[in-house]
């Protein structure tokens, strides 16, 4: 831990490098390998150019570029410098970068160099001050500026409630907001998933996700950071390539969509998986037949989570095996020290087995978003007790074991002639079918019931579901309410870069399709 006048989050992550500096922390899958003094040195060289702007405290730096060990390198120099980190997804547009750099502000912007032409012009015609290119084979103005700056540079001490980040929402129902996450939120947070997750001295990590999101950039690098364990980093996911480090490595983390992909690989054996301690799954819903598939091939039983940009990591399953099974379907019960409730639209709280709206609170919970006091404000409650509570906008329920099942985002609720439909609970009743590899519940606009339940259904390699026999499966298993007016066979759904289902895009595609003549 870092001394108590300095919640530095980088302080507290350069304490826990091994006292073998010379040590590999990451090997890369172009062959370079960096050492931990590596790390320390880069950062404070790239910390010093930062802190040589002279850019006012709390200054935003806005970072789209490509994965790279240097991008790693400049979001710990952004911690040390005492500024505020702001990844940027690389998929992200013109307009999109427009919004992001109009709203946050940045003193500095970090791109690549194909994008530096247009972003650098639309940045500095927005104010931006400094506009540096960083590629991933270790070019750009950026590396080629603090080459010329001391690899000697002393942490700027913050408070715990120091903003250290902000992360954009994804957006899916309008413009994106800034979550603002402190120093405090990540550090509590890693430490707690530190502990809990069981990391242990030798611990080897495949890194394979992006560095722009919650998943990739603090679960899975602050877990190996403050543990001192190697990283075994691609730049792109790569099944093959994830397969072959298997028998080097200890723990991976990935999203759902990897595992599948994973599983599509003849090399992922029991024998390739028998030194893997820890698989774990995020940041979208992870298929039950995915979760089976996965404990018979590989003989691991794959640990699911549950988490936010707002929030870091909320709940989990049991990674002892004296604290409970991992159950599939479920993210597990609450971290240690973080709240989880589920309560109606009165705010009373729900007992196990009644679905209504999640509410959390806790150390790692965001101070609120970016310039946005009202939005911050109706997105808290406070209870009888003084305890304020975030709405996440999810739906969920407890069984009376106190583990957590998200049903769906209350946004995708389909209110259909006055009655409830949880998208979740239809598409895990159609993902039984024979035939049906995965399925997107929505609402649609209809004449009658004002909202009508709508299924789009991906065929399973080989197999034509009929949709007529799917819907008459459904009526013996659920209430007819529940029951699809229409199930549409496509080839695959619009997913985001974290592998999310954007059923907003669904719903806008398919808005027509129970339309009257």
């Amino acid at each position: 831990m870092p001394p108590t006048d300095d919640q530095n989050l980088y302080s507290a992550l350069r304490a826990a490098f091994p006292s073998d500096l010379d040590g590999i922390a990451i090997e890369t899958d172009s062959g370079l390998n960096y050492s931990w003094r590596d790390l320390e040195r880069a950062s404070a060289m790239l910390a010093s150019l930062l802190a040589s702007l002279e850019i006012p405290p709390g200054s935003r730096v806005a970072v789209q570029t490509d994965k790279s060990v240097e991008a790693l390198a400049l979001y710990l120099a952004t911690l040390r410098a005492g500024f505020v980190y702001l990844p940027l997804n690389t998929a992200y547009q013109r307009a999109e970068l427009e919004y992001f750099i109009d709203n946050a502000e940045p003193a500095v912007f970090v791109c690549t160099g194909a994008a530096f032409p247009w972003l650098s012009k639309l940045a500095f015609q927005r104010g931006v001050a400094h506009v540096f290119t960083l590629e991933d084979d270790r070019t750009g103005t950026l590396l080629e500026r603090a080459s010329h700056f001391s690899d000697r540079h002393e942490p700027v001490p913050r408070r715990a409630d120091d903003l250290a980040a902000i992360l954009y929402t994804s957006g899916t129902t309008g413009r994106s907001k800034g979550a603002m996450l402190s120093h405090g939120n990540l550090l509590s947070n890693a430490l707690v998933l530190k502990d809990f997750w069981d990391w242990r001295p030798g611990d080897v990590l495949i890194h394979a996700l992006p560095i722009f999101h919650v998943h990739g950039l603090f679960v899975a690098i602050h877990g190996a950071l403050l543990n001192g364990s190697c990283m075994l980093w691609l730049g792109r996911f790569d099944p093959k390539a994830v397969v072959e480090r298997l028998p080097r490595a200890t723990v991976f983390m990935g999203v759902p969509t990897l595992y599948v992909r994973l599983l599509q690989e003849s090399g992922l054996t029991r024998e390739a998986c028998a030194g893997m301690r820890l698989f774990i799954s995020g940041s979208a819903p992870l298929l039950i037949e995915t979760f089976r598939d996965w404990q018979t091939r590989t003989g691991h039983t794959i640990l699911e989570r549950y988490g936010m940009s707002e929030t870091v990591m909320l709940t989990s399953n049991p990674c002892r095996p004296e604290a409970g099974e991992r159950v599939g379907g479920t993210v597990g019960p609450a971290l240690p020290g973080v709240g989880v409730r589920v309560v109606d639209d009165t705010g009373v709280r729900l007992p196990a087995g009644e679905i209504g709206q999640v509410q959390v609170r806790g150390p790692n919970v965001f101070a609120g978003y970016w310039r946005l006091p009202g939005k911050t404000a109706e997105e808290f409650t406070t209870d009888a007790d003084g305890q304020r509570w975030f709405r996440t906008g999810d739906v969920g329920r407890f069984d009376p074991k106190g583990y957590l099942t998200i049903v769906g985002r209350s946004k995708d609720l389909v209110i259909t002639g006055g009655y409830n439909v949880y998208p979740a609970e239809v598409e895990g009743f159609l993902n039984e079918l024979p035939g049906v590899a995965e399925s997107a519940v929505i609402g649609v606009p209809h004449p009658d019931f004002g909202e009508a339940v709508v299924a789009i259904v991906i065929a399973r390699p080989g197999a034509t579901p009929d949709p007529d026999e799917l819907i008459a499966s459904l009526k013996s298993r659920i209430a007819g309410f529940k029951v699809p007016k229409r199930i549409l066979i496509a080839p695959d759904l619009p997913r985001n870069t974290m592998g999310k289902v954007q059923k907003n895009l669904l719903r806008e595609w398919h808005r027509g399709v129970l339309a009257a003549p």
